[in-house]
């Protein structure tokens, strides 16, 4: 038994694994609430893959899920905290020689509000802005009003 090779990368409300192996049968996924196991057997070989995943938050195991490629399997977990970043993916610190973070997929999501919301922020979101469709600088206009009434002299000036 050796474990797979697999990268991983975190979303607002779901961490993201992607065991790379090609021609992968017998696959098997369990999500528990802190863990993954992962087994399959790949190539032509046949060779036995295995890992057990102690993983550094909870996630709801009903709502995750995988799904197998041809070259991969990615297993989609979801998180019990939406909206919590994980700065790794393992409860331990120590590095797995096996797991590396998926650069192509990796989005720092916090400083990035509108990346990644979750299907219902994004409904919210579309449902707020119905009608003010794109209107920035509303902010921006308001403070010229304000200081045109408390100091009307300068006014024209700002306006060049």
């Amino acid at each position: 038994m050796q474990p797979a090779t697999a990268k991983w990368y975190d979303r607002r409300d779901s961490v993201f694994i992607e065991f790379c192996l090609e021609d992968s049968k017998d696959v098997q996924v369990n999500f528990n609430k802190s863990k993954l196991d992962f087994s399959c057997v790949s190539g032509t070989d046949d060779i036995k893959h295995q890992n057990t995943v102690e993983l550094f938050g909870e996630i709801d195991p009903k709502e995750s899920k995988h799904r197998r490629t041809d070259r991969s399997v990615l297993c989609c977990l979801r998180k019990a905290e939406p909206g919590k970043s994980w700065p790794r993916l393992t409860k331990d610190k120590t590095k797995c020689n096996w797991l590396s973070v998926d650069f192509n997929n990796w989005k720092d999501w916090e400083d990035d509000s509108d990346e990644d919301l979750s299907s219902f922020d994004k409904f919210s979101e579309m449902m707020n802005s119905m009608g003010g469709d794109d209107l920035p600088d509303l902010d921006g206009a308001d403070d010229v009003h304000d200081s045109a009434d408390s100091d009307d002299e300068s006014f024209p000036e700002t306006m060049g």
